[in-house]
């Protein structure tokens, strides 16, 4: 083959070697040169006879139409591509409700609960504490014992006591002598007044004397029954029946009047402390029931009664405590467990009501599906408080009385789509047996 200015051949792989293209740089070329290659043909062997010549222009549009290609496919594999919201078909087939999956919005009646919690305590309970100083000698009761009323405690050394009482018992001993003899003396002088062997005022006299005695007889008497009680005292005995919450001293240990023995508790009856908001107040009564749960005790529900209503707001809020009695016969309740439950009202006037079963929860936000004319459609609504083992809600917003609200799960792509109602056995069987007659 030839080569010219014009064209460059390739030859057969079988027949000869290619020719390289000149090493030398461009920029050296002369400009007739560079025009002339600037202006050249690429010729590429055909499959036939002859050559194919490729424009140096089109090669470069080509490559870059090749190149935009693979990068739009680089980018594709490797961002993910954007998930399709399921939406209900448009051609799928109607879903089948019974008559017990529809239900009616209506005015009903319904009982209102107002949920509250709060902290158990026992109704009874007390610091037992010593009357009298001295050391203690015995107390062998700890915590969680049970005992009952008029059982002992603890005891007080008692030999300062006793000593005293001893003292006050001689002293009355002493006034009841001196008042004998005062009486005799007034007796004997009263007879020689009579006689006119004396004179009225020795008399009285002997009379003030008699009164003197019997005032200090009635006073060592009064000192003696305090020192008897003192000694009765180191002797302390439980107030009611109860069990021991703590043991606040140790024996050997030496207390004064009034200091503390032990905690004693009575859990027979409890008591449940709750804040109520002052807005619900009007509507709580006494004697109202409560149903509350407590942790650890899994499904058990306890009861209680409204007893009694503070008639001040608790510091630093808007609430208003309220305290519930709660029999314990079982003494499962033990003081400080918290408590969560709802204290039932007085029922309402009659509001417009649906199936709890029908409200489902999103993001926050409820809503129903209703169905109309045929077709389900997803409406949000307001509801009012929720109470566990109430069939019904109130709806405030969003429903109005006659709506047919599915109950049903039918799950969350059935919105717009088209739902019938199958009648069911006994309500065909009575309309063909009207069609018959």
């Amino acid at each position: 083959m030839k080569t010219s200015a014009q064209q460059v051949s390739i030859r057969e792989p079988h027949s000869a070697a290619v020719t390289p293209f000149p090493t030398r740089p461009v920029e050296s070329r002369p400009a007739a040169q560079s025009e002339e290659l600037t202006h050249a043909t690429i010729a590429t062997p055909d499959h036939g006879a002859g050559f194919v010549q490729i424009k140096p222009m089109k090669a470069l549009i080509a490559v870059a139409v090749l190149a935009a290609l693979g990068a739009v496919a680089w980018v594709a594999t490797r961002e993910p591509a954007t998930p399709v919201v399921a939406g209900p078909a448009i051609n799928a087939a109607p879903v089948e409700l019974a008559a017990v999956d529809v239900v009616t919005v209506e005015p009903r009646v319904l009982s209102r609960h107002l949920p509250l919690s709060g902290s158990i305590a026992p109704f009874v309970q007390a610091t037992v504490k010593s009357k009298v100083g001295g050391e203690v000698e015995q107390l062998k009761l700890r915590e969680g014992q049970d005992v009952r009323e008029g059982d002992v405690i603890a005891r007080v050394d008692t030999r300062n006591l006793q000593a005293q009482y001893d003292r006050e018992a001689a002293a009355v001993e002493k006034a009841r002598a001196d008042l004998n003899l005062a009486k005799l003396n007034r007796d004997k002088n009263r007879t020689l007044l009579e006689q006119k062997f004396i004179s009225q005022n020795t008399f009285e006299q002997t009379e003030s004397a008699y009164a003197g005695s019997v005032a200090s007889f009635k006073l060592a008497e009064a000192e003696a029954r305090v020192a008897k009680i003192n000694l009765d005292d180191a002797v302390i005995r439980a107030p009611f029946s109860g069990t021991i919450a703590k043991r606040l001293v140790q024996p050997g240990e030496k207390v004064s009047p009034d200091s503390a023995i032990v905690n004693l508790v009575d859990l027979k009856q409890m008591v449940l402390e709750a804040a109520v908001p002052a807005a619900e107040i009007p509507a709580v009564r006494v004697g109202q029931k409560v149903s509350f749960r407590v942790g650890g005790f899994g499904d058990r529900v306890f009861q209680g009664e409204v007893q009694r209503i503070n008639p001040m707001t608790a510091d630093g809020s808007r609430a208003i405590p309220i305290y519930i009695a709660v029999p314990n016969a079982d003494s499962a309740l033990k003081g400080g467990m918290f408590a969560q439950g709802e204290l039932m009202l007085n029922s309402t006037q009659p509001v417009l009501a649906v199936s709890q079963r029908a409200v489902r929860d999103e993001a926050g936000a409820s809503y129903v599906y209703v169905l109309r004319d045929e077709k389900i459609v997803r409406t949000n609504v307001k509801v009012g408080p929720r109470s566990e083992g109430e069939a019904f809600v109130e709806v405030r917003d969003g429903l109005r009385a006659g709506d047919q609200v599915i109950v049903a799960d039918i799950g969350d792509d059935k919105a717009g789509g088209v739902a019938r109602v199958r009648k069911s056995e006994v309500t065909a069987a009575i309309a063909s047996e009207i069609a018959s007659n």
